[in-house]
């Protein structure tokens, strides 16, 4: 018997825990797709997002060229951060190293929420349809039984039958959890590389600004070289 023919033939318990597997692992997938899709176009865009700020000669055209290839908008959030200072309002009151840990920390909390999304339903669904599964199994067997009871005369093929139609649903459960923790564990990966990554920029930048001397990074950048040459 299939699992489509146990969610017919099943009573409301069984078909309640057999469409709730089918949610679990519809859900799961769209995830699965989007966020593979999602996070593959990003580490792409990160690396050559980064390589294009360093290669620019000042902050608007450091703008323009990131947001050239910053489709999901990673990098860019970033560098506009920096621009975020309200005159005259507590935050500028710190010196200037704080006042960009605080907005670039802010920016950057905003961004991995981005790249983390669906991460907890992946992680419920792996976690939780097992034991959905298994409620359908335990109830399927119940009823199983209790049907078998009634009937009288009690034999193998007689229990076999419906224990085995029942023991369906904790292999749907399985089913549905196994990708979704295998997507879980390596989105993780890449999303902590990319991380990473955002967080290494985050730093350079904050450091890059704190000691520039003009708003054009290209001019800062030739009066660092010319000082180190005396």
């Amino acid at each position: 018997m299939t699992f489509w023919e146990v969610l017919r033939q099943g009573d409301a318990v069984t078909q309640a825990v057999a469409l709730l597997l089918l949610a679990m692992s519809v859900a799961s997938w769209v995830v699965i797709l989007w966020k593979g899709w999602l996070l593959r176009r990003a580490a792409g865009d990160v690396a050559r997002s980064t390589a294009a700020f360093w290669q620019s000669d000042s902050l608007d055209d450091a703008q323009r060229r990131v947001g050239a290839f910053d489709r999901e908008s990673l990098v860019l959030p970033l560098i506009l951060a920096t621009g975020d200072q309200a005159p005259g309002a507590l935050a500028a009151a710190a010196d200037r190293s704080q006042q960009l840990t605080r907005v670039l920390r802010d920016a950057l909390h905003r961004v991995l929420d981005k790249l983390q999304f669906g991460q907890v339903l992946l992680a419920t669904v792996g976690s939780t349809a097992p034991f959905v599964g298994l409620l359908g199994t335990v109830w399927g067997i119940y009823h199983a039984l209790t049907g078998i009871a009634s009937a009288g005369q009690i034999t193998i093929d007689k229990v076999s039958g419906p224990v085995g139609e029942a023991l369906i649903m904790t292999a749907a459960g399985l089913f549905v959890a196994i990708p979704a923790v295998l997507g879980y564990n390596i989105f993780g990966r890449l999303i902590g590389r990319i991380e990473a990554d955002l967080e290494g920029f985050a730093r350079d930048l904050r450091e890059l600004l704190t000691h520039a001397k003009t708003p054009s990074l290209g001019t800062a950048g030739h009066e660092a070289a010319g000082a180190g040459t005396h």
